[in-house]
């Protein structure tokens, strides 16, 4: 169970605090709520405690578990490239691994539109999808290492200088 001011991880939403434990009156039935305010957007969700964990609310990762994750992000011996893949099925794919409760999860999907986008050209949805990463392992990064969002942002685009400052293509 987690308490009051206690930093935790909401999927697909980010690190967050819990403000305080609510009870409630839901469909007839009384029930015990985390308010949890998001700190990248600043909204606030209702969790019930109960549910807590199917959700895939949890602690922030630990320091070594943050360090892996940049260690997965630098290494791109697992990208086999964009080869015309159905953008449905990936999109549905990055949708899921970014509400995964596995901070891994959500810097693979970071990783494989950084790397795509030196291939083609993204997607307006692709973007979406490669700006909502970015803010997911930058914000819980920061948190866990201490360090300024921005920091953490130029550190993993520091890995990918390569693939990002690709030459505008001309008409």
């Amino acid at each position: 169970m987690y308490t009051p001011e206690q930093l935790v991880v909401y999927p697909a939403q980010g690190v967050g605090v819990i403000e305080r434990l609510e009870r409630q009156r839901v469909g007839g039935l009384e029930a015990e709520f985390y308010i949890i305010r998001i700190f990248t957007n600043n909204i606030t969700v209702m969790v019930p405690v109960n549910n807590a964990r199917n959700v895939g609310l949890r602690s922030p990762c630990s320091a070594t578990e943050a360090n892996a994750v940049l260690d997965s992000l630098r290494d791109r011996s697992t990208f086999t490239g964009y080869s015309g893949q159905n953008w449905n099925r990936r999109y549905r794919e990055y949708s899921e691994r970014l509400k995964s409760a596995s901070l891994l999860d959500v810097g693979y999907v970071l990783k494989e539109l950084i790397l795509i986008s030196g291939e083609k050209e993204l997607s307006f949805g692709e973007r979406r999808l490669l700006e909502q990463a970015m803010g997911l392992v930058t914000s819980e990064l920061s948190c866990v290492l201490d360090r300024e969002p921005g920091e953490i942002k130029s550190h993993i685009e520091n890995f990918y200088a390569d693939v990002l400052a690709k030459p505008e293509k001309s008409s």
